[in-house]
């Protein structure tokens, strides 16, 4: 499969696999939230478009495009090829100077970076037909409160994620007791109790276990009963876009 990153101009954004660290979970003590491997995975599963230069945003609070200016620290005439005000009402659009093509059925899910935490705005999501759009989509971020918001040179300001939409409408949801599935429920309890023994020998401070820090089950892909996940992944290595 190929995901296809036509650039309007010869000078574009940049275009990179997304990276699983974030600075609020290496400021952690121990970087703990990588113990979390949802959060990394997620963090690296979809390309990063970053910002082509530093922007800073002003909102007045105000519904009108005169509400809404930018401001740079580099040559300021560049800034309207990469952000304005299109929709007002303290919505930045930014343009990711690209037109994607997906194969027939796929779209891209465009969002914010996942676990990325930007304090005055927040990042609204989008899925677009790219198996037939002749035209570029835009990224669109919501101020949440009058100020101002600075996004810096070479930080993300979109994340794509290709996406077979059209098979999610052939799924079907089922809702079922889990002593429906014994199997399961008998894993589930081993690890209801496994955990419940854990955290109370460490509420305890037993040594071991306070060495131990952490139970490593969905870190090692093996349930309690030491079952192993042959598809387990614990790192998402994605390919860069090449120049072609």
């Amino acid at each position: 499969m190929q995901l296809e990153c036509y650039k309007i101009y010869e000078v574009a954004p940049e275009i990179v696999p997304g990276r699983a660290n974030r600075d609020w979970m290496d400021a952690f003590p121990d970087r703990q939230p990588y113990r979390c491997l949802p959060l990394s995975m997620a963090n690296s599963t979809g390309w990063e478009i970053l910002c082509p230069m530093d922007l800073t945003i002003h909102w007045t609070g105000g519904s009108g495009k005169s509400d809404l200016t930018f401001s740079t620290r580099g040559d300021p005439r560049a800034i309207a090829s990469f952000a304005d005000s299109h929709f007002q009402r303290g919505i930045v659009t930014f343009h990711t100077g690209h037109l994607f093509r997906t194969p027939p059925g796929w779209g891209l899910w465009s969002i914010g970076p996942p676990n990325f935490f930007k304090d005055g705005i927040a990042p609204l999501a989008g899925l677009t037909e790219t198996d037939w759009l002749p035209f570029p989509f835009t990224m669109n971020w919501q101020m949440t409160r009058p100020g101002e918001v600075t996004f810096e040179q070479g930080e993300p300001f979109c994340f794509i994620v290709p996406m077979e939409h059209r098979k999610l409408e052939e799924i079907e949801p089922e809702r079922k007791l889990l002593r429906s599935n014994p199997e399961l429920q008998e894993e589930f309890h081993a690890w209801a109790q496994s955990r419940g023994n854990f955290n109370a020998k460490l509420e305890a401070g037993d040594e071991e276990t306070i060495k131990a820090r952490w139970q490593r089950h969905y870190m090692r892909g093996r349930s309690v009963t030491g079952d192993s996940a042959e598809s387990h992944q614990t790192k998402r290595r994605l390919k860069p876009p090449k120049e072609v």
